[in-house]
């Protein structure tokens, strides 16, 4: 086979994308099915992740299992139904994730527990639990593959006032450096990408406020596609990134180069 027909190819390779149902881990969940994976959704809201894997199911197979990734039992139990359902993991999305904006005097306790604990603990516990799936998806010169979706605001200062949030993604890309050097022997690379603005709920917001500025301060001009995404997930969990661990990679037009 020619390097250019399997280079880029994820045909076969089964996947998880937590929070799969929309926005960005939408985007993946999409092109991992669309790219012949067989795709794992989970998000914690039972009726819309069934709905969204049958719809992606139309393009090839896509699997729901609704769970709640905010503690350590919710990632044990996730980690469990896949290991009943697969044999091995090859790819693993850490998407699910929760921001939170208030002002520094009012910024309460609750926000650091539910954004800490989804957007770093969450990572952290699910990758750990499903550590013996990803060993068994490896293989020499294929690693199995962890992708930890950090944010542009884990690079620079966000101009919302979310405070648990950007560290949070800042912590979890040093989080994935961390893995990407311990798990290495075992096989496993571990990357992170780091979003700028994408259309998702999670950036709605952020985009009515702020949707000129951006596109003026942008370097290529423009609000990010669901194809930008699915193509730097696609890349990662390829023979092409194959040598590729312990990176984070902003997809954001350019935005952390205007310091």
């Amino acid at each position: 086979m020619a390097m250019g027909t399997h280079l880029f190819s994820i045909e076969g390779k089964t996947a998880l994308v937590t929070g799969g149902s929309r926005g960005i881990g939408l985007m993946i969940a999409r092109g991992y099915v669309e790219a012949g994976g067989r795709v794992y959704i989970a998000s914690r809201k039972r009726d819309v992740c069934d709905r969204v894997a049958a719809e992606l199911s139309a393009h090839g197979t896509c699997i729901s299992v609704p769970a709640d990734l905010s503690t350590e039992a919710g990632a044990r139990q996730l980690a469990t139904e896949i290991g009943r359902r697969e044999p091995a993991l090859h790819i693993l999305v850490n998407n699910a994730g929760a921001t939170w904006a208030a002002p520094l005097t009012e910024y309460p306790d609750s926000a650091w527990d539910k954004v800490l604990g989804l957007n770093l603990k969450g990572p952290f516990f699910l990758t750990r639990e499903l550590l013996p799936l990803l060993e068994r998806g490896a293989r020499r010169g294929d690693p199995a593959r962890v992708i930890n979706i950090g944010s542009v605001d884990g690079l620079l200062v966000p101009r919302l006032e979310t405070y648990a949030y950007a560290a949070s993604k800042a912590g979890l890309h040093h989080l994935t450096r961390m893995l990407a050097r311990a798990l290495a022997p075992r096989g496993i690379t571990v990357n992170a990408v780091a979003p700028g603005p994408f259309a998702s709920k999670m950036m709605a917001e952020t985009l009515t406020r702020f949707k000129d500025f951006i596109l003026t301060t942008c370097p290529l001009g423009r609000i990010g596609e669901p194809e930008d995404m699915a193509g730097v997930a696609i890349y990662l969990a390829s023979r092409a990134g194959a040598y590729l661990t312990g990176a984070v990679i902003p997809v954001d037009g350019g935005i952390s180069t205007c310091v």
